[in-house]
């Protein structure tokens, strides 16, 4: 009967965890249907945006589907996703891209492909101007602090990690890191530069307080499935040729996140 037990373990196994589905030729299929599909995150400001009010996406990564889709002459069509359901809505094949500065981690890098990383940014904190509890980098990691982080950001596991004293709330939606901290019922949240942007240019009440040194700096990349070598390979050259002719450096300077791009060695 071991057999029989190690089949269910194995089926057991498989089942809690996403599948490691071949991507198939997905430059073929894009060609031949003439659309791109490119997963988003609507709530990531600079990046992949979605105005609540008109509807419209700005951002970044935006721009760059944009660019990308023109160049392999397809329509570009976005899919809602976020980074708690990011894995799954690659693999599963509801987009053919993930194009929302996707941060490298090993986590991730089990189950996805990640092209070249454009982007970079380390963790910062927001917290309010009146705080009295954060006013300094060194205020966070402190008895009866609450440090807030969204669900499935890279900042979870490593503030995870790194808190020794604080206590840390994962924020899922429909709350929002923001509405948390505004409402007093966490004293900070930890997000990434790009994000920070969002406050920084609409809310007055909103400071942001950088680490004095480097804390957890991450590359970020685009995402695809496992199995299509030649699709990676399409991507890569996209994102080179972005880099070299700069189309990034316009793009980051349109939404203010200039200094979280990577630079090639002659810029």
């Amino acid at each position: 009967m071991r057999w029989f037990f190690q089949m269910v373990a194995g089926l057991l196994l498989v089942a809690g965890q996403p599948q490691m589905v071949s991507a198939g030729e997905v430059l073929d299929r894009v060609q031949r249907s003439s659309v791109l599909r490119v997963c988003v995150w609507p709530d990531y400001y600079g990046i992949s945006y979605r105005n609540p009010k008109t509807r419209q996406f700005t951002g970044l990564d935006i721009d760059m589907s944009a660019e990308f889709a023109r160049e392999l002459g397809a329509r570009l069509q976005h899919v809602d996703s976020s980074f708690a359901t990011l894995v799954d809505d690659v693999l599963k094949d509801r987009c053919d891209i993930a194009m929302f500065a996707v941060g490298v981690l090993p986590q991730r890098e089990k189950f996805l492909r990640f092209s070249q990383p454009y982007l970079q940014s380390d963790i910062h904190a927001v917290t309010t101007r009146s705080s009295r509890v954060v006013r300094r980098w060194e205020d966070i990691d402190q008895p009866g602090v609450q440090v807030a982080v969204q669900a499935g950001t890279f900042m979870e596991p490593v503030m995870r990690d790194a808190l020794r004293q604080a206590s840390m709330v994962v924020i899922r939606p429909p709350a929002t890191r923001e509405q948390e901290l505004e409402s007093g019922r966490v004293d900070v949240f930890m997000t990434d530069y790009p994000y920070s942007r969002r406050l920084l240019d609409n809310a007055e009440w909103a400071r942001l307080i950088s680490p004095p040194q480097p804390f957890h700096v991450l590359p970020y990349a685009y995402a695809v499935r496992p199995g299509d070598e030649e699709w990676l390979a399409r991507v890569n050259r996209f994102v080179t040729d972005m880099r070299q002719d700069g189309r990034l450096e316009s793009a980051a300077r349109r939404h203010r996140l200039s200094e979280t791009v990577i630079r090639t060695p002659d810029r």
